[in-house]
């Protein structure tokens, strides 16, 4: 880098980069319906979060609640999650992933870590003890950056 003003472009775009080309990749030979980014995080946070509610599900993603409603509604549709009305207060719903749901994320989640592995064994010991070794660096920009979000 020349300056430090080439890295925060140079990261966020080979971040971008990256998941674009894992999410083309995985795109080949999926069965079923293709999801788009925003349906596949309210699944993975529902199958991490069983039983959250939609309000909940849309301040964790930071989204409109009538947003996470259209995906919630768009992920029901396809079988992919359950919408369950509370029997104490009908206009409140937990969210459960379905088998389905669930073996679909798992799936997805298989695929992603063998593609990555696939293309992590090409590259040379030196370059997987960068990656390595930056790893906590990115964990802690994330973190700053939920931090942000969340104050």
């Amino acid at each position: 880098m020349s300056t430090e003003e080439d890295l925060p472009g140079a990261f966020a775009g080979v971040l971008t980069g990256l998941n674009r080309l894992i999410r083309r990749r995985l795109r080949q030979g999926l069965s079923g319906p293709r999801l788009r980014g925003a349906q596949v995080e309210l699944l993975r946070l529902v199958a991490d979060n069983p039983g959250i509610s939609v309000s909940a599900a849309a301040k964790e993603l930071y989204l409109a609640g009538n947003s996470v409603s259209t995906l919630v509604n768009q992920l029901s549709g396809a079988g992919l999650i359950d919408r369950e009305v509370r029997s104490d207060d009908r206009r409140s719903a937990r969210l459960l992933p379905t088998p389905e749901g669930e073996a679909r994320l798992r799936a997805w989640q298989e695929r992603r870590t063998a593609l990555v592995r696939e293309h992590l064994a090409r590259l040379g010991d030196e370059d997987l003890a960068a990656l390595e070794a930056a790893l906590p660096a990115m964990r802690r920009l994330a973190e700053s950056l939920q931090e942000e979000v969340t104050a």
